[in-house]
């Protein structure tokens, strides 16, 4: 009996873990939660707000103080192992007197891996797999990022109920509602990196950044321009945040493939049309979310379109639906499984 109620205590500091590391924006680095528990009582927890920062069970410590000694420390990924813009993370739990803990999933980035084996050298018990599932979903991005050598991409749409981003005029500002345009921009923040193509540059002039408080990285804004139509004076080429601008024949794998050497980990793909059909003909889209107006505007561009598909048994399948209300509007997120 006390096994079991044991198992369930560590399930729900486990979930309580995962649940803080959804509310930083460290990215590229992975979004991780660390609780400190001891004699079954909460001591300290903490999570990265932003890349660079102490990471999640370095807040936590420095929170518990000596209080972290003989504690259980419950982490969504492996303790890093090595020296990075902060100290290794295994090392600190060492240094702080822990005596188990518990790890959701090992991290795949070989750089940063061997936490575990550091622990169990100290003679600290570590114990794996916890709600793995959970959370491996709350870190899709950075986990699919290292095991994929390219960035985890989410194409990013808002649209009235008929599918229109736009009128046939160009006028598409705005479609959705406050509500809905902040959580874009969270998307942004949580991903890192940004991407639209020179034709959403021209007819909108975005700035592309994250303006939500809380953020201090900007994402990385990609801009694709195959033949250099833009004139460099445009809002997304300002000092607010790093720019790409990708000029020349474009190879979608290939820009995928820099972007990760250069540290991406997460890419929203937020239009137009044109681009996301690109992404999806390609076969490059991981999820999408979709932000759904209650408006019918009858004409205007559509947010995706001309992927020739032949057949319903080669349309894009996607899983189940994650419905959330915007204010006025719903996110409607799916993952892609498979087609186009």
């Amino acid at each position: 009996m006390s096994l079991l109620l044991k198992g369930i205590s560590d399930r729900q500091w486990m979930r309580r873990a995962i649940r803080l590391s959804e509310r930083g924006f460290p990215a590229p680095n992975p979004p991780v939660g660390c609780v400190l528990v001891r004699d079954g009582q909460w001591i300290a927890d903490g999570y990265p707000t932003y890349a660079g920062g102490p990471h999640a069970e370095a807040v936590a410590l420095a929170a518990a103080g000596e209080s972290a000694r003989g504690a259980t420390a419950y982490v969504t990924l492996e303790p890093c192992n090595h020296t990075g813009r902060t100290p290794p993370c295994s090392q600190a739990l060492i240094d702080a007197g822990v005596s188990r803990v518990v790890i959701a999933v090992r991290d795949p980035n070989p750089g940063a891996a061997g936490g575990v084996e550091q622990l169990r050298r100290a003679g600290i018990a570590v114990e794996l797999g916890l709600e793995s599932e959970i959370a491996e979903r709350s870190m899709a991005p950075f986990l699919y990022a290292m095991r994929n050598r390219r960035p985890y991409v989410v194409v990013k749409a808002a649209f009235s109920m008929d599918g229109r981003i736009a009128l046939p005029s160009g006028e598409s500002q705005w479609i959705t509602s406050p509500v809905a345009r902040r959580a874009g921009h969270a998307l942004r923040a949580r991903l890192g990196a940004v991407l639209v193509g020179w034709r959403t540059v021209a007819a909108d002039n975005p700035r592309l950044t994250a303006r939500l408080a809380g953020v201090v990285n900007q994402p990385i804004r990609v801009v694709l321009d195959p033949r250099n139509q833009l004139t460099g004076q445009e809002q997304v080429f300002n000092a607010d945040a790093p720019t790409r601008h990708i000029i020349g024949s474009i190879d979608l794998p290939e820009v995928l493939s820099q972007l990760y050497y250069d540290g991406v980990t997460g890419l929203l793909v937020e239009g137009g049309g044109h681009t996301i059909s690109r992404f999806f003909s390609a076969g490059l889209v991981n999820r999408v979310e979709a932000f759904l107006a209650p408006k019918i505007l009858g004409d205007g561009p559509a947010w995706v379109s001309g992927l020739g598909i032949p057949s319903l048994a080669d349309a894009v399948q996607l899983g189940d639906f994650e419905i959330r209300r915007r204010g006025s509007d719903l996110q409607i997120g799916a993952d892609v499984l498979c087609g186009s």
